[in-house]
Parts: C-alpha cells; structure tokens; sequence
C-alpha cells in the first residue's frame, strides 16, 4: 500500500445510507483527481445488521483493496432489532464501532455518532485504551444530532462526510456538487446544510492526528465510476444483446437489473421469470430465433442451469452466461466473495462439455471479455460463460470514459443468408443440413439458419442427431458429431492465441525466479504483493489467467518454466484452479504450491506477500486467515 493513500471506511447498519454515501465520497475524490478502489461487506440477513464500505484513493494505481484502513466513520446501527449484549446476536447498535477495530491500521482515526452511541456503549468497548494501545484518534460527534436539526435522522451520514472532509483537508465542494446534482428541492437544501454544519463543527475541533487525503494529480481526461456488474452489462449492450432473462439472486442481481434499465434503449427485451430453469431455456429460445441473448445466476441458481447448458451444447445454440460466484455450498455465505464454483461451472451439464469459460479479473476485462465471449458463442454456436465473484459485482473502479469508445457489433455471427441456404447441404426431405460432419470451410462449426429463413428448417433436439437433426444413435454417427462438438474447443484456443492481445496478464520483471498465478478477480491484489516482493529484494513474477476453458496451455506453459517455484493463489478450500492446472499441465505439479482463503473475505496484498514468504522459507502461517498447501513433491 503506498504510504500516503487514504483508506476509509464508513461503517452502519443496512438501511443508513452505507452504500449509496460511499460511492459519493469515491466520485468526490475520483473528481478531485484521485484514483479509487472501493471493497464492500453487507449481511445476507433479510432482517439487516451491520455492512461497511471501503474507499481506498491515492495518485498511483489502486487495484486492491489495501491492507486493513486507517480511517473509520460508524455511524452505529439506528436500525438495530437487538441492542442489548445478551441478544443472540450481541449488541447491534454498537456492532459498526467493535467489529471494524480488529483492521484498524496504527496511527488510524474514528469518527463515531455519539448522538446514538452514548457513553455507556463506548465505554463497554474499552474503546479509549485500545485508542491508547494503538495510537488511534477520536473524534466524537453528534451526528445524529446534526441531522435532525434540519430533518430526518438518516442525513447523519451526510453530517460523518461534513466531519470527514474537515479532518482530512477535502474540499467540500466536491461534495456539494453532487448533493446538487442527485437531489432536489427540501432534500437537497437539508442535506447541504447538514454537510456545511458538521464541516463547519469539525473544523474547529482541535486535530490530534497528521492524517490527510492525498493531493490529486487530476486526471487526463473524464472518468466513470464503475463495478464488474456495470461493465459485463456494458459489454452485452455494446456487442449487440438484445435479449436477457433471469431471477434474481445474489450477485448475480446487479448484471441482471442493469440489463434491464439498458436494454429497452436499444430495443431489446427483459424477463425476469419463476426460476432459473426457465430463464436459460428463454434466452435459449431467443437465441435460436437469432437474437444474441444472456442469462445467468449464482450458486444453486447456475446449478439449475445445467439442463438448458447441456441442451445448448447439444443443439449448438450460441448463448452467453453469466455465472456470478458466492461462497457454497448451498446457500453458503450468499453475500460474501468465494472462487469455489469453478469445476462446477467447467463441467456441469451432462457427459462431455464443450463450452468456453472466461474469468475477467478488473472492470475493463468484464468489458472486453463479454465482448468476446458474445463473439465467439455467435462465431463457433456454443454456449460461452462469464464467471466473476461477489467481490468483483460489488467494488468501484474509476475507467477513462474513452477505454468504452469502441464501435458496436450486431454481427450474428455464423448465420447464413436465405441466399446461402439455397446453395448448402439438403436432406432429400427438404430440411436443411444444419449439423453437417464435413462443412465446406473445413471447420467444426456448421452453417446455422434461423426460423422463418426460406430452406432453413431443421430440427432442434436434445438426442444425437444426424446432418438435419433427426435422432440417429449410429455409433459412426455419434463419434462424428461429438468430436466436432468438442473439436471446437481446439479451434477456439488456435484462435485465442492469434489474437493481438492475450487474456492472460503479467506482472513483474521477465527473469524473475519465482511465480505467482491467478485468476479472476485476485489479480489487483497479487500484482500489488509482487510489486512489494520485488522491493523487498524477492525476484518475483505473476500471471493472472482468464482463460479457463479453453485452457491457455501456451501462455501457462511458459510461465511455468520460467520460474523455479509457483504459488498458485485463490478463495476456495479445495485448489480448484492449481487442480485445473495440473489436470492440463501434470508435468508441474512439484512447482505448484497453493496460498487459500475461504473465510468470506477477500485477500489483502499483505496476506500474499506473508504467504508467499512461507512457501520459499517452507514455513507455517501463524494464522488461520489463510491456508497454505505445499506442492505435490514436498
């Protein structure tokens, strides 16, 4: 973490403005030419209970999260069912002060609402001895009180941004402008008189603490604020979806709402409907009729999906989908980061799976790789798969609005014209040869019609089919289509590797003597830990791969070689990504060791800078946060 970035966190219950005030306080220092990164933690209870948002700023880049925070507003829980210490769940009024100091960093300021935590609760908390213990500094303030002196008590959030700006030097205005341009009217003029009181109030407070925001360089040119969620959609829209349906579930919600505020724009469709089963079998449907579609789902939703995938596989009807990743099994943590769903998104469905994975690792390989994924289902008629995690759906990164002005594509893909169609393959009933063994181009995709295209009928079905997709169970019949449907892969990988730009990102000098790999939305924070490492005086590199069906064996393959050793770092218990490796590139599983967390929290740069220091000194991380597997040989 650089010295001088700002890490802060606001901290409440759900229901007190947590998410929405954050993401202000990220556009403001965004606008005040900062780069930002925001990390965000809520509970799964219907009923509520504590969330906090980080915002992490600095005039480098910032692509993690950081280590631990050194600015804390808790604003207390106003919405707490049980606030007293005996209730199961403990004290929730109090729960946004005592569980975000364990992260605190030294040196580190607390700002906190006594207007609703009175001396009483702090006190319980030993709150003044470990500020002692740790150098902390507070600043107690009745925001509460603020609040309600022009209205309602959820402006109190409003008042910790007054209070914040005030201790670390912010310009105000910033904010101003943004309560301008979001409100109207009464609500407007309340909460501006809410930030200028508390601003005013807290400028006057004797400043114990050398804390304040870094100075921004500005930026070059505008800047959105923007998540994974928002950027999947982004890249649908602008390769020409047209067609999404789904039921919500968490993540996997965010992709599926902004498709559906988008799409009418363009003139597309939105459904939402009773189950997953039924909102891949639509956008199947859709697809078929020649409309590129998306759905998708998360955990046990996606495991629904499995019959519609398999059927798209069989039927060689392109469609993308998303499959947003939480912590399983089951319901599992179903608000918290994991990356345990990957065997199950490579191989459900039923028998052998041709389908395509992609796992972007930042909001702009969302964009680029949903793009991509949309091109090649159309191109080669499989179903490809987006997957990200909750940790990725939910974090704020500031992109170039220009890294968006890329021309849009409504191409169908391999389609063929009614012209044509008149010329192809015929069964002698009439009906058009869509599955051919031998297509005239020598590739593995056949010539695809659509309903209503005159000579283009052919039959849809689940069963082995023959040239026109009539059930054959011949065995010389089965072995052809199979291994055109699966030979496709092949292709897709020959055609990956020619492109001009790889999926798969590095991180460090080339002749480094060791590696770290991973995949998907760990990326950020790995290349910041190698950037330590290699300061520290370790010769460190990193790979991030995105490819995950096909597997990039090339870019892998000369990763591994290079390197003595390999740490390979991912959210799930069981390695399923170093598993992968080693089931396409047995030869290096001496090499691979494993750095793993599963605790519903992703990881911190310093974390893999500590594990990473246990794997070559062949040690034992002192903690439980993290588990290291050491490789195959040792």
């Amino acid at each position: 973490m650089a010295e001088k970035d700002l890490i802060w966190r606001i901290a409440g219950g759900s229901g007190d403005g947590i998410d929405s005030t954050s993401q202000n306080f990220a556009k403001a220092l965004m606008r005040s030419g900062l780069n930002v990164f925001t990390h965000r933690h809520y509970p799964s209870r219907i009923r509520g209970g504590h969330t906090y948002v980080e915002v992490r700023a600095g005039n480098g880049p910032v692509g993690s999260r950081g280590d631990g925070y050194n600015f804390l507003l808790t604003l207390g829980d106003s919405f707490a069912r049980n606030p007293g210490e005996d209730a199961y769940y403990g004290d929730e009024e109090v729960k946004p002060l005592t569980e975000n100091l364990d992260e605190l960093n030294e040196g580190g300021i607390i700002v906190y609402d006594e207007g609703l935590l009175d001396e009483e609760d702090v006190a319980e908390t030993d709150l003044e001895q470990r500020a002692e213990e740790n150098d902390w500094h507070l600043y107690p303030v009745d925001l509460r009180g603020i609040a309600r002196e022009y209205g309602r008590d959820v402006m109190r959030n409003t008042a910790g941004v007054g209070v914040t700006a005030a201790l670390l030097d912010i310009d105000v205005s910033y904010f101003e402008e943004l309560i301008s341009a979001s409100m109207s009217g009464d609500i407007k003029e309340a909460n501006l008189n809410v930030l200028e009181d508390a601003y005013e109030q807290a400028q006057e407070f004797e400043h114990t603490h050398d804390w304040s925001a870094p100075e921004g360089d500005g930026h070059d040119e505008e800047q959105a604020l923007l998540s994974g969620s928002d950027t999947i959609s982004y890249g649908a829209l602008d390769e020409g979806c047209r067609f999404i349906s789904g039921y919500p579930m968490t993540p996997w919600t965010d992709v599926f709402t902004i498709m559906s505020q988008n799409l009418p724009k363009f003139g597309g469709i939105s459904e939402q409907v009773e189950d997953e089963i039924a909102a891949a079998a639509l956008a199947l449907g859709a697809s078929h009729m020649g409309v590129k579609s998306m759905s998708g789902s998360s955990g046990g939703g996606f495991a629904l999906m499995s019959e519609p995938l398999g059927l798209a596989e069989m039927t060689e009807t392109p469609i993308v989908l998303v499959e947003a990743m939480r912590a399983g099994p089951s319901t599992g943590l179903p608000t918290k980061p994991e990356q345990g769903d990957l065997e199950h998104i490579l191989y459900t469905s039923q028998g052998d799976s041709s389908r395509v994975v992609f796992a972007p690792a930042n909001v702009r390989e969302c964009y680029t790789q949903t793009r991509q994924a949309f091109k090649i289902a159309y191109e080669y008629q499989i179903p490809t798969i987006v997957a990200y995690d909750q940790k990725l759906q939910g974090e704020l990164r500031n992109v170039p609005v220009s890294f968006f002005d890329e021309e849009p594509n409504s191409d169908p893909g391999a389609v063929l014209t009614e012209e044509e169609i008149q010329e192809a393959a015929h069964h002698a009933s009439g009906k058009f040869n869509r599955f051919q063994h031998d297509p005239e181009d020598g590739s593995n995709v056949s010539p695809r019609s659509v309903p209503g295209q005159k000579d283009g009928r052919f039959l849809a079905t689940g069963n082995e089919h023959n040239e026109s997709g009539h059930i054959d169970e011949d065995p010389e019949n089965r072995v052809i289509q199979m291994e055109r449907r699966v030979g496709k892969l092949a292709d897709i990988r020959e055609e990956l590797d020619g492109l001009d730009t790889t999926h798969q990102t590095y991180k460090g000098p080339e002749d480094a003597d060791y590696g770290i790999i991973t995949w998907g939305s760990q990326q950020g924070t790995v290349f910041e830990a190698v950037d330590r490492l290699n300061d520290a005086g370790h010769s460190v590199k990193a790979i991030g791969v995105s490819d995950l069906m096909p597997y990039p064996e090339e870019d892998v393959t000369e990763f591994l070689e290079s390197v003595d050793e390999a740490l390979v770092v991912e959210m799930n218990a069981t390695a399923q990504f170093r598993g992968l490796t080693q089931k396409e590139l047995g030869r290096f599983g001496e090499k691979m060791s494993s750095l793993l967390k599963y605790n519903g929290n992703p990881f911190e740069p310093d974390e893999i800078v500590e594990g990473f220091e246990t794997s070559i000194d062949d040690g034992e991380l002192p903690h439980q946060r993290m588990k290291y597997v050491p490789a195959a040989g040792d």
